[in-house]
């Protein structure tokens, strides 16, 4: 056994103990969100020999905010929907993320999410501390009045905690531009004023960025093309399948296929679609947004999640939720590369299986950054009354995603650990010395 296989033996067990009792669902063991990132933070301090303070200050976000929204609903009737806002910690900067509508959304998950939201902050260099929001609703099952009653609730809720030096929140899971817009809106109009760099991810025309849309996916095809290097692999004819096919997925897949590789299989809350050649992304896209899902196109073969995990591929992106690749799929993943599009789609038991088979796995909290750094881009845009072109803006997305890696791959080769627990090394460090600095250690 090489030094580094052993080290990362050692993280294993380390990450296993004193995990806590997990939910068990359709006989797959899933794990607490929060829980599995507080583990992670608890062995990244002690690997780095801090303060026990820092663990203390990481734990747990500094502030969570539950609220309750009244909304008129299209046949006159009122429902109440609950939502949250967690910001983690603002010792590098304003709190920052997105905000998500899903029926799954819990207290839990939005702690967790804002705290993964530091870590890629710190790992990208971007002044910015974590936040995370969501509300526990389907938008599907609303109208456009509702949901965009349902938005503006949501901001006047959240009015006294946010401000473009305070916390800004951006699009998640099933928000979108025009919701961001509705939003901002609402922020400007209770301040009395335009306050654009509240708000990201927004239309063009109210001070959206350029690329704003497609930088999460482009962040992660970025990172797949590093890890392919470091692999000494060429993109160029090498297979994928992705699970999930909102935004994210969507563009993963497009980018994908635009540099030569075969994305052979694509699985949404839907159902899923295979084709041994390849499958056309651009006629998919559209089939899904007339359909709402990618089933049944053209005839092609069902897939399911996991037959979608077993696929003999070279690259697998889960962008979609979390708890996705678990003990049962974990270990039927032969890929060469995962690349975690999606915030926190591995427990613990799906990891060490997939480091068991010897997958390079391209950590969530680095992976699926582009996005955070790409609203970095426009709250600098908004507040310095610039505009980048598309151009500028992925070209600068492609060097900071670069460099993150590389600052993770070197924190991997000089501790002998994983990708994901040098992420982890590298993020906690630079907090640490921001905590240092402010003398909060």
């Amino acid at each position: 056994m090489t030094q580094q296989e052993h080290r990362q033996e050692e993280v294993a067990e380390d990450l296993k103990q004193e995990m806590p009792a997990k939910e068990v669902k359709n006989g797959v063991e899933l794990s607490n969100p929060l829980e599995i990132v507080q583990r992670m933070l608890e062995v990244a301090t002690q690997e780095l020999e801090l303060p026990q303070g820092v663990y203390e200050i990481l734990k747990k976000p500094k502030r969570i905010l539950k609220v309750s929204i009244p909304v008129r609903m299209d046949d006159g009737t009122y429902r109440e929907f609950e939502g949250y806002r967690s910001q983690h910690l603002d010792v590098l900067g304003p709190t920052k993320g997105g905000v998500r509508f899903h029926p799954g959304v819990t207290e839990d998950e939005v702690a967790a999410l804002s705290i993964w939201m530091s870590m890629k902050a710190a790992i990208l260099g971007i002044p910015y501390g974590g936040g995370k929001g969501g509300i526990i609703v389907n938008p599907k099952e609303l109208s456009e009045r509702e949901l965009e009653e349902l938005s503006r609730g949501f901001i006047r809720e959240l009015e006294p905690i946010m401000g473009p030096e305070k916390d800004i929140p951006a699009p998640d899971v099933n928000t979108t531009p025009q919701i961001m817009g509705w939003m901002i809106d609402e922020f400007s109009r209770l301040k009395g004023k335009n306050v654009p760099g509240t708000i990201t991810g927004k239309p063009l025309i109210l001070g959206g960025s350029e690329g704003r849309v497609e930088a999460t996916g482009r962040g992660v095809v970025f990172t797949i093309e590093d890890a392919a290097k470091k692999l000494g692999l060429e993109l160029e004819g090498m297979t994928a399948v992705v699970q999930g096919f909102g935004n994210v997925g969507s563009i993963t897949a497009k980018l994908l296929h635009e540099r030569g590789v075969k994305v052979l299989g694509i699985v949404d809350a839907g159902g899923g679609v295979y084709h041994k050649d390849g499958l056309p992304i651009e006629e998919l896209i559209g089939y899904a947004q007339t359909t709402g899902t990618v089933a049944g196109y053209n005839g092609f073969e069902s897939l399911s999640n996991e037959e979608l995990f077993a696929a003999d591929v070279d690259i697998v992106v889960p962008a979609a939720l979390e708890n996705q690749i678990t003990s049962a799929t974990g270990p039927t993943i032969r890929a060469k590369i995962v690349a975690e599009a999606a915030n926190g789609p591995t427990t613990p038991d799906g990891n060490a299986a997939m480091e068991k088979n010897g997958v390079t796995v391209i950590p969530d909290i680095l992976c699926n950054a582009g996005g955070v750094t790409v609203s970095y881009f426009e709250w600098v845009q908004n507040t310095t009354h610039l505009r980048w072109t598309e151009q500028e803006v992925n070209e600068r997305l492609h060097t900071e995603m670069t460099d993150a890696f590389d600052d993770v791959y070197e924190m991997k080769e000089q501790k002998g650990c994983t990708m994901r627990e040098a992420a982890y090394l590298v993020a906690v460090e630079r907090i640490a010395q921001a905590m240092e600095a402010r003398g909060w250690i």
